[in-house]
């Protein structure tokens, strides 16, 4: 098993693309937690603190990412 690269914090910061997907997946977490105890969850909508109720909430769907491809245009 290869271990993954590491890459310094500024680069993390700079290009931004792991925050986001850490981001999206702690909502996705904080949706699902919020429905499954059935409590309503704080949200901004339209410049305002609102209140859902947990049946109304909809998780984002993933994105799914493209599967990289090989030098010969092969995957």
């Amino acid at each position: 098993m290869k271990a993954k690269r590491q890459k310094d914090i500024t680069a993390i910061f700079r290009e931004g693309t792991l925050i986001d997907r850490a981001l999206a997946a702690a909502t996705r977490e904080a949706i699902r937690r919020h429905k499954q105890a059935g409590v309503p969850m704080a949200i901004w909508r339209d410049g305002k603190t609102v209140l859902v109720d947990a049946a109304e909430l909809e998780p984002k769907p993933r994105k799914r990412r493209p599967k990289p491809r090989t030098q010969h245009g092969r995957r």
